[in-house]
């Protein structure tokens, strides 16, 4: 299992020694998907393809967090892709996608979601699965178009009570553009946000490997600065989650600094009885690095609840 694709490889330093990484994880990482592309509004969207078994069976998006990119779910994608097709989408401004010069956000991210549910051959009624960022762009969606899904997975995607419509974008990440000699100085300089212990440092060094980019300067980040602050504000979002046309559920991080007591509490009344919202204990914001396995479990059980 050891001998994969070197692009997949977790840190070309020989940082970590491959024997040394969990079984499921070289298992995860030797299922190379395919990388395609499609244009919307002109840009070039890239996204990540599993191989399936069944072509008509309802399959899986996944959407990553800000300033992320689809590698985020290389790792989690192989355990669903035996049964179902599954794909991870590069918002534009980010990962393998073209950058935009007018602003970002749903308006933009909805199209590209849409188209690559279409291009990708998803199954006739596709579930969607969205962390964080991605989570807000799964109920704007799921919202507009949930009627064509068999349903959506938001992620540890705080809705404040009463805020939503007040909040403004956060400022423009306008900082100039930072470049490094070489490719170990950049990755070691990674971190996410917000910041968390880190229980999987391999999971880690594996996005962040494939968050960066070489240029003519040098080594930076794959994310348009822009990108970063891509605004989900201003729109009723709780509106959105209360009145969605198709199934729902909810995963978040039992210890996430962004699920506070007034946040799930406003949360579930958001959720029917019907509803699944389940914390992986021990998980912070991002679940995935910190329970990856517990995270699958979740969301199998999730989509054998609504037999799928």
């Amino acid at each position: 299992m050891a001998d994969f694709d070197s692009r997949w490889a977790i840190d070309k330093s020989g940082k970590n020694d491959a024997s040394d990484l969990p079984t499921w994880f070289q298992w995860a990482i030797a299922q190379t998907p395919s990388s395609r592309f499609v244009c919307v509004d002109g840009c070039p969207i890239h996204y990540l393809k599993w191989n399936q078994s069944d072509a008509k069976s309802n399959g899986l998006l996944f959407l990553h967090g800000g300033g992320a990119h689809a590698q985020w779910w290389s790792f989690i994608a192989p355990f669903f892709a035996a049964s179902r097709p599954v794909a991870a989408i590069d918002f534009s401004g980010m990962g393998e996608s073209g950058h935009r010069s007018g602003e970002y956000g749903s308006a933009v991210h909805i199209p590209e979601i849409k188209a690559v549910l279409e291009e990708a051959d998803l199954g006739a009624r596709p579930v969607v699965v969205g962390h964080s960022f991605g989570g807000y762009m799964t109920m704007s969606y799921a919202y507009k178009y949930g009627a064509a899904l068999s349903g959506a997975v938001i992620i540890d995607a705080a809705i404040r009570p009463g805020t939503e419509d007040l909040d403004t974008p956060p400022a423009a990440y306008d900082r100039p553009k930072r470049y490094y000699s070489d490719k170990e100085t950049i990755v070691d300089r990674y971190r996410l946000m917000p910041e968390q212990p880190i229980n999987n440092p391999f999971l880690l060094d594996h996005v962040a490997d494939h968050s960066v980019r070489e240029e003519t300067e040098g080594w930076t980040w794959k994310f348009d600065s822009a990108a970063r602050g891509a605004a989900h504000y201003q729109e009723p979002l709780s509106d959105y989650v209360r009145n969605l046309p198709c199934r729902k559920a909810f995963i978040y991080g039992a210890e996430s600094k962004f699920m506070t007591p007034a946040v799930l509490k406003h949360m579930t009344k958001l959720f029917g009885l019907n509803d699944p919202m389940i914390a992986v204990p021990s998980a912070h914001h991002h679940l995935t690095i910190d329970q990856p396995i517990a995270f699958v479990v979740a969301l199998r059980t999730i989509l054998s609840g609504w037999d799928l």
